[in-house]
Protein backbone atom coordinates (compact mmCIF):
# COMPACT_ATOMS: atom_id res chain seq x y z
CA UNK A 1 0.00 0.00 0.00
CA UNK A 2 1.69 3.36 -1.29
CA UNK A 3 1.11 6.81 1.26
CA UNK A 4 1.29 10.51 0.48
CA UNK A 5 4.17 11.87 2.05
CA UNK A 6 2.94 14.38 3.90
CA UNK A 7 3.93 18.19 3.53
CA UNK A 8 4.62 21.07 5.80
CA UNK A 9 1.81 23.30 6.87
CA UNK A 10 1.06 25.58 3.68
CA UNK A 11 0.98 28.87 6.78
CA UNK A 12 3.99 27.37 8.10
CA UNK A 13 7.07 30.30 8.74
CA UNK A 14 9.62 28.11 7.30
CA UNK A 15 7.69 27.37 4.32
CA UNK A 16 7.21 31.41 3.53
CA UNK A 17 11.50 31.87 4.29
CA UNK A 18 11.60 29.36 1.73
CA UNK A 19 9.42 31.02 -0.61
CA UNK A 20 11.24 34.79 0.42
CA UNK A 21 14.92 32.75 -0.81
CA UNK A 22 13.68 31.45 -3.76
CA UNK A 23 12.10 34.93 -4.55
CA UNK A 24 15.52 36.46 -4.05
CA UNK A 25 17.59 34.05 -5.46
CA UNK A 26 15.73 34.82 -8.60
CA UNK A 27 16.13 38.61 -8.13
CA UNK A 28 19.68 38.45 -7.56
CA UNK A 29 21.31 35.24 -9.91
CA UNK A 30 18.31 34.59 -11.81
CA UNK A 31 15.87 30.99 -11.91
CA UNK A 32 18.92 28.96 -12.44
CA UNK A 33 20.30 29.55 -9.31
CA UNK A 34 17.62 28.29 -7.47
CA UNK A 35 18.32 25.29 -6.16
CA UNK A 36 17.51 23.53 -3.19
CA UNK A 37 20.59 23.57 -1.54
CA UNK A 38 20.73 27.48 -2.60
CA UNK A 39 17.38 27.84 -1.09
CA UNK A 40 18.11 26.07 2.50
CA UNK A 41 21.54 27.89 3.08
CA UNK A 42 19.36 31.78 1.89
CA UNK A 43 17.06 30.88 4.19
CA UNK A 44 19.30 29.63 7.09
CA UNK A 45 17.42 26.29 7.03
CA UNK A 46 18.71 22.27 6.64
CA UNK A 47 18.51 21.14 2.85
CA UNK A 48 16.15 18.06 3.36
CA UNK A 49 13.30 20.84 4.20
CA UNK A 50 13.06 22.06 0.96
CA UNK A 51 11.30 18.76 0.00
CA UNK A 52 9.80 18.11 2.73
CA UNK A 53 7.59 21.57 2.20
CA UNK A 54 7.56 21.39 -1.63
CA UNK A 55 7.71 17.71 -3.42
CA UNK A 56 10.26 19.03 -6.27
CA UNK A 57 11.50 22.27 -7.38
CA UNK A 58 8.73 23.04 -9.67
CA UNK A 59 6.63 23.10 -7.46
CA UNK A 60 8.17 25.46 -5.05
CA UNK A 61 8.66 27.53 -8.38
CA UNK A 62 4.88 27.50 -8.55
CA UNK A 63 4.43 28.65 -5.08
CA UNK A 64 7.17 31.50 -5.31
CA UNK A 65 5.02 32.66 -8.54
CA UNK A 66 1.29 32.26 -6.94
CA UNK A 67 2.10 34.29 -3.98
CA UNK A 68 3.62 36.94 -6.35
CA UNK A 69 0.57 36.88 -8.54
CA UNK A 70 -1.94 36.95 -6.24
CA UNK A 71 -0.27 39.81 -3.95
CA UNK A 72 -0.50 41.82 -7.31
CA UNK A 73 -4.50 40.60 -7.87
CA UNK A 74 -4.96 41.84 -4.42
CA UNK A 75 -3.51 45.28 -4.97
CA UNK A 76 -5.47 45.66 -8.04
CA UNK A 77 -8.44 44.98 -6.09
CA UNK A 78 -7.68 47.25 -3.45
CA UNK A 79 -6.44 49.88 -6.07
CA UNK A 80 -10.18 50.32 -7.74
CA UNK A 81 -11.93 50.08 -4.76
CA UNK A 82 -10.00 53.90 -3.27
CA UNK A 83 -10.30 54.84 -6.94
CA UNK A 84 -11.54 53.14 -9.65
CA UNK A 85 -10.49 54.92 -13.14
CA UNK A 86 -8.47 54.67 -16.35
CA UNK A 87 -5.57 56.68 -15.04
CA UNK A 88 -5.39 53.99 -12.24
CA UNK A 89 -5.39 51.32 -14.29
CA UNK A 90 -2.44 52.71 -16.43
CA UNK A 91 -0.42 53.53 -13.55
CA UNK A 92 -0.87 49.52 -12.22
CA UNK A 93 0.49 48.88 -15.11
CA UNK A 94 3.03 50.83 -15.37
CA UNK A 95 4.60 50.50 -11.43
CA UNK A 96 8.08 48.56 -12.29
CA UNK A 97 7.84 46.79 -9.08
CA UNK A 98 8.00 42.65 -10.15
CA UNK A 99 9.41 43.38 -13.44
CA UNK A 100 12.72 41.73 -12.97
CA UNK A 101 11.40 38.82 -10.92
CA UNK A 102 8.59 38.38 -14.08
CA UNK A 103 10.71 38.32 -16.31
CA UNK A 104 13.01 35.47 -14.81
CA UNK A 105 9.71 33.22 -14.91
CA UNK A 106 8.57 34.09 -18.53
CA UNK A 107 12.55 32.53 -19.16
CA UNK A 108 11.84 29.75 -16.82
CA UNK A 109 8.18 29.51 -18.53
CA UNK A 110 10.23 28.68 -21.76
CA UNK A 111 11.46 25.23 -19.94
CA UNK A 112 8.98 24.09 -17.64
CA UNK A 113 5.58 24.06 -18.92
CA UNK A 114 3.70 23.77 -15.38
CA UNK A 115 5.51 27.28 -15.19
CA UNK A 116 4.18 28.71 -18.31
CA UNK A 117 0.35 27.52 -17.64
CA UNK A 118 0.61 28.85 -14.20
CA UNK A 119 1.64 32.66 -15.59
CA UNK A 120 -0.87 32.07 -19.02
CA UNK A 121 -3.97 31.29 -15.99
CA UNK A 122 -2.76 34.42 -14.02
CA UNK A 123 -2.52 36.64 -16.91
CA UNK A 124 -5.92 35.93 -17.61
CA UNK A 125 -7.08 36.27 -14.03
CA UNK A 126 -5.77 39.71 -14.10
CA UNK A 127 -7.15 40.46 -17.47
CA UNK A 128 -10.77 39.30 -16.68
CA UNK A 129 -10.25 42.21 -13.47
CA UNK A 130 -8.78 44.49 -15.77
CA UNK A 131 -11.93 44.37 -18.24
CA UNK A 132 -14.28 44.38 -15.28
CA UNK A 133 -13.83 47.53 -14.29
CA UNK A 134 -12.55 49.12 -17.39
CA UNK A 135 -16.71 47.90 -18.34
CA UNK A 136 -17.90 49.32 -15.01
CA UNK A 137 -16.04 52.74 -15.63
CA UNK A 138 -17.61 52.71 -19.59
CA UNK A 139 -21.46 51.85 -18.02
CA UNK A 140 -21.05 54.35 -15.29
CA UNK A 141 -20.86 57.03 -17.84
CA UNK A 142 -23.04 55.73 -19.92
CA UNK A 143 -20.85 54.49 -22.28
CA UNK A 144 -22.04 51.06 -24.99
CA UNK A 145 -19.65 48.35 -24.87
CA UNK A 146 -20.60 48.06 -27.87
CA UNK A 147 -19.26 50.94 -29.10
CA UNK A 148 -16.19 51.25 -27.09
CA UNK A 149 -14.75 47.50 -26.23
CA UNK A 150 -13.42 47.70 -23.39
CA UNK A 151 -10.93 44.95 -24.22
CA UNK A 152 -9.95 47.54 -26.93
CA UNK A 153 -9.09 49.91 -24.16
CA UNK A 154 -7.25 47.38 -22.14
CA UNK A 155 -4.78 45.90 -24.87
CA UNK A 156 -4.19 49.37 -25.75
CA UNK A 157 -2.89 50.10 -22.67
CA UNK A 158 -1.18 47.43 -20.90
CA UNK A 159 0.34 46.30 -24.22
CA UNK A 160 2.15 49.99 -23.70
CA UNK A 161 2.73 49.83 -20.17
CA UNK A 162 3.70 45.94 -20.24
CA UNK A 163 6.87 46.97 -23.19
CA UNK A 164 7.81 49.77 -20.53
CA UNK A 165 7.78 48.07 -17.68
CA UNK A 166 10.25 45.05 -19.26
CA UNK A 167 12.26 47.86 -20.72
CA UNK A 168 12.73 49.78 -17.73
CA UNK A 169 14.13 46.59 -16.00
CA UNK A 170 16.01 45.65 -19.22
CA UNK A 171 17.55 49.39 -18.08
CA UNK A 172 16.25 50.95 -21.42
CA UNK A 173 14.15 54.15 -21.01
CA UNK A 174 14.19 55.89 -24.39
CA UNK A 175 11.15 57.33 -25.33
CA UNK A 176 9.28 56.25 -22.42
CA UNK A 177 8.55 59.98 -20.48
CA UNK A 178 7.11 61.19 -24.01
CA UNK A 179 4.88 57.56 -24.31
CA UNK A 180 3.70 58.29 -20.51
CA UNK A 181 3.21 62.37 -21.29
CA UNK A 182 1.33 60.93 -24.38
CA UNK A 183 -1.06 58.40 -22.77
CA UNK A 184 -1.58 60.75 -19.34
CA UNK A 185 -3.23 63.21 -21.80
CA UNK A 186 -5.32 60.49 -23.71
CA UNK A 187 -6.39 59.47 -20.31
CA UNK A 188 -7.59 63.38 -19.36
CA UNK A 189 -9.00 63.74 -22.74
CA UNK A 190 -11.09 60.45 -22.11
CA UNK A 191 -12.30 61.67 -18.96
CA UNK A 192 -13.84 64.87 -20.23
CA UNK A 193 -15.72 62.49 -23.11
CA UNK A 194 -16.44 59.96 -20.15
CA UNK A 195 -18.22 62.87 -18.41
CA UNK A 196 -20.36 63.88 -21.48
CA UNK A 197 -21.08 59.85 -22.55
CA UNK A 198 -19.27 60.05 -25.66
CA UNK A 199 -16.79 56.81 -26.14
CA UNK A 200 -12.86 57.93 -25.76
CA UNK A 201 -10.24 57.70 -28.72
CA UNK A 202 -7.18 58.54 -28.11
CA UNK A 203 -5.98 62.46 -28.77
CA UNK A 204 -4.72 63.55 -32.49
CA UNK A 205 -1.04 64.44 -32.59
CA UNK A 206 -0.58 67.94 -32.34
CA UNK A 207 0.10 69.69 -35.89
CA UNK A 208 3.96 70.89 -36.26
CA UNK A 209 4.34 74.74 -35.88
CA UNK A 210 5.83 76.83 -38.58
Amino acid sequence: MTTTRRLGASDSKTRSLLLDAAEQLMLREGYAAVTSRRVAAEAGIKPQLVHYYFRSMDDLFLETYRRRAEAGLERFARAMDVHRSLRTIWRFGTDIGGATLNIEFVALGNHRKAIRDEIARSAQRFRELQLEAIAAILHEHGVSADVCPPVVILLAMTGVSQVMTLETALGVTSGHAEMNDFVEAWIDEADRDLARGIPPVPPRPRAAQG
